[in-house]
C-alpha cells in the first residue's frame, strides 16, 4: 500500500440500474424473492458501494494488492426502480494499518437511498490465495463424486 492512501480522499461513481440488479434477480431459486417488486436490491447496492471504494483505493495500492470488504454498516431508505442512475459518493475517513474506512452516501437522482460506512482490508492477493487453499482443498475432498 502506498503512503498516498489517507483520510480525505474522495471518489464518486454513477451506475444506471438495470432490471438485472433488482430483488427478483438475487436468487432465481427463491420464490419469495421472485414475488418482490423490481427495485434495486440492497445486496446489489452494497456491491456498488464496494465497487466505488475499490475504485478509490486502486491508485493507492501496490502491484499485486487488492482489498476485501470486512464490514458494512449502511441504511437502505428509499426504493429505486430500474432506469434511474445511482451515484455513490465515498470518502476515506480512516486508515489504520491495512484497514481503510469509508463514509458512503448513495442517491438515485430523486432521493438519498443510503448512507453509512464500509471497511476494507488491503491484502496481497498471493497471500490471500494461499490462505484460501486449505478451504478449497477441503471443499474438493468433500464434494460428491
Amino acid at each position: 500500500m502506498k503512503d498516498t492512501l489517507s483520510p480525505g480522499l474522495k471518489h464518486s461513481f454513477a451506475y444506471k440500474v438495470p432490471v438485472t440488479k433488482t430483488v427478483p434477480h438475487l436468487y432465481k431459486e427463491s420464490p419469495e424473492l421472485q414475488a418482490m417488486p423490481e427495485v434495486f436490491a440492497t445486496a446489489f447496492m452494497i456491491g456498488l458501494m464496494e465497487w466505488t471504494c475499490v475504485q478509490l483505493l486502486g491508485p493507492h495500492l501496490d502491484e499485486g494488492e487488492g482489498s476485501v470488504g470486512v464490514h458494512v454498516d449502511v441504511s437502505h431508505t428509499a426504493a429505486t426502480p430500474p432506469g434511474l442512475t445511482v451515484t455513490v459518493e465515498a470518502e476515506c475517513i480512516e486508515v489504520r494499518g491495512p484497514r481503510a474506512k469509508f463514509r458512503l452516501r448513495a442517491h438515485d437522482g430523486v432521493d438519498e437511498i443510503s448512507a453509512g460506512t464500509h471497511d476494507r482490508f488491503i491484502v496481497a492477493w498471493n497471500r490471500f490465495e494461499r490462505g484460501l487453499a486449505p478451504k478449497r482443498e477441503k471443499n474438493f475432498e468433500e464434494a460428491p463424486a
